[in-house]
């Protein structure tokens, strides 16, 4: 779900030429559906963007919603993974704080290619074809379970529902945050929920 990727190349070092290939594929895609949603990412895009000719993608994928389901997956599985890792950075009672902050953030407003999947590709999700929305769901279920972890009352009843909420707080902040062209008012969204979900003298 979280913050800003780095671009990091998941690319396997030691795999066969097609499996590199193949990796290069889903990782251009992961960042194209972002950028551009799934409507604006064309096949033909994602192969020139990842240096290949057109031809080649049904050795690859069966369908094109085959390709946006596994950069669906890598999209939410590199934003989980940044999310684990912030957390850990930080003592225990700080991860909260640490998430919230990062992910509502004026760096990560302005890092759409590379930020959360759900909060750059949420409204399109009811369109998309079923092994798309699984992967996002299963991704989405990570990300809830992420924070939950990450609560003073994990474990005990109500934090799951708790978690639900900061997780929907986040997202829907943060699309409203890029929505706007006002710069004040989207620093605004980013202030007062930040305020709400972990106040500072908390």
């Amino acid at each position: 779900m979280m913050i800003v990727m780095q671009n990091k190349s998941t690319k396997l070092k030691g795999g066969s030429r097609k499996e590199i290939t193949h990796e290069r594929i889903v990782e251009v895609a992961a960042r194209a559906i972002r950028r551009s949603g799934y409507a604006g990412t064309g096949v033909a895009d994602i192969m020139k963007e990842a240096g290949l000719t057109h031809g080649g993608f049904y050795s690859h994928f069966a369908s094109r919603e085959a390709l946006l389901a596994e950069a669906a997956d890598r999209a939410g599985a590199e934003a989980v993974a940044v999310s684990a890792q912030i957390a850990a950075a930080v003592p225990p009672e700080q991860a909260l704080q640490a998430l919230v902050q990062a992910y509502l953030s004026k760096e990560h407003v302005d890092s759409i290619e590379n930020g959360c999947p759900v909060s750059a590709l949420g409204s399109e999700m009811p369109r998309q074809a079923p092994e798309v929305r699984r992967a996002a769901t299963r991704r989405i279920k990570e990300m809830i379970d992420v924070v939950a972890r990450q609560l003073p009352d994990w474990g005990q009843p109500g934090a799951h529902e708790q978690a639900l909420m900061v997780v929907a707080t986040m997202v829907g902040t943060l699309l409203l945050a890029r929505a706007v062209d006002d710069a004040r008012l989207s620093e605004s969204f980013l202030d007062a929920a930040r305020e709400k979900l972990v106040p500072v003298n908390s």
